[in-house]
């Protein structure tokens, strides 16, 4: 008989969370994250470096003898609930989750240390709509070079190696100074994109693109639900506290039954999220034979619950909601890129009805 998951939180990750949260407080407020998007680097490498290397949180999901910290994806999970709460603009979910799940599949030990101490970032370049188990763009090789153009790389501007996989079917890294990185336009400030241009760039062969690309971007979508359960617990808890201190006809907003219980069914949204992204993070931890469904039944629900949560906040905040000043349009924003960042909701459902056997007539 199969036992059910622990899906509640140890009281180490919970140490984990308050210790991120608070070097978040101080490196990550909303104030200067908006005044950092304004800017041409988006990317806060101070919050990143304490993070990464600090607090060596970049390497959880390297093996301790590999040169990580030999922690699971339930820890890298709660690191990333936290980033979503405070939209944080680092590239921990591309380099510490999505690329180091790649080199976890090739034999790159150095590189794999590199990433896990946070010296160097990495970014896998495939686009970031791509679900797993999805078709992927891919460069030449050609006379031991790389050549072509990838678009849609999240946080390709601040990396420092490339990941690329080429037509010969081998993933390839490549120092990004070899490459020309042009960002993008892109709706989430705190998650650019770029296009990745090799011109006869040289790579080193890591091993098969294919196996690689899958684990990574399986991982990216499963840990991606955390991120959008942070990013919808904010929202809910802001939208809370705003409604019970904003008073009108001579009384706190929040007391009026329409709106009670609009924030009800968000609350009941928010906590079943939280059950299917702990799944997914518990999944993936333990090897589960479930993890696709696991995967699929985490985004299938999380994309649809982070945008609602978020639009609710932006209109129940009212006049102010609609203000730059006010951080709630960075959380809209970051919900509506997530939608569709590792495969739509919609992707997910069609590739879960597959997998349970339900397809449509």
């Amino acid at each position: 008989m199969s036992t059910q998951p622990d899906l509640l939180y140890a009281e180490e990750e919970e140490a984990l969370r308050a210790a991120v949260r608070d070097l978040l407080a101080d490196h990550c407020d909303a104030a200067g994250v908006i005044a950092r998007v304004e800017s041409d680097a988006p990317h806060d490498l101070a919050a990143w470096k304490a993070l990464a290397e600090g607090m060596g949180l970049a390497g959880l999901l390297v093996p301790e003898d590999r040169g990580g910290q030999g922690a699971t994806h339930r820890e890298a999970a709660v690191v990333l609930e936290e980033l979503g709460r405070a939209v944080a603009p680092l590239p921990y979910l591309t380099s510490a989750v999505v690329a180091t799940e790649a080199l976890l599949a090739c034999a790159a030990d150095d590189l794999l240390a590199e990433l896990a101490s946070g010296r160097r970032i990495g970014a896998l370049a495939v686009a970031l709509n791509v679900p797993a188990g999805g078709a992927y763009k891919v460069v030449r090789f050609e006379d031991g070079a790389l050549h072509g153009e990838l678009t849609g790389i999240a946080d390709a501007a601040v990396a420092d190696v490339l990941l690329v996989p080429a037509d010969d079917g081998g993933l390839y890294a490549v120092d990004a100074s070899a490459a020309t990185v042009t960002p993008r336009p892109s709706l989430d400030l705190t998650r650019p994109l770029a296009a990745v241009t090799l011109d006869g760039a040289p790579g080193r062969l890591l091993g098969d693109a294919e196996p690689a690309v899958r684990r990574a971007l399986r991982a990216g979508a499963g840990l991606l639900a955390s991120e959008q359960l942070g990013l919808a617990d904010w929202t809910l808890t802001e939208t809370v506290r705003y409604l019970k201190e904003r008073k009108q006809f001579n009384r706190p907003v929040g007391g009026f039954q329409a709106l009670k219980h609009r924030l009800a069914q968000l609350w009941l949204e928010v906590v079943n999220l939280r059950a299917a992204a702990r799944n997914a993070a518990n999944a993936l931890a333990t090897g589960s034979d479930d993890i696709d469904v696991a995967v699929a039944v985490a985004q299938a629900f999380a994309a649809p619950v982070a945008v609602h949560a978020a639009e609710e906040a932006l209109q129940l905040h009212g006049g102010i909601g609609m203000t730059w000043e006010h951080p709630v349009h960075l959380y809209l924003k970051r919900a509506k890129a997530d939608a569709i960042a590792y495969g739509t909701a919609g992707a997910h459902r069609e590739a879960l009805a597959e997998l349970v056997d339900l397809r449509a007539p």
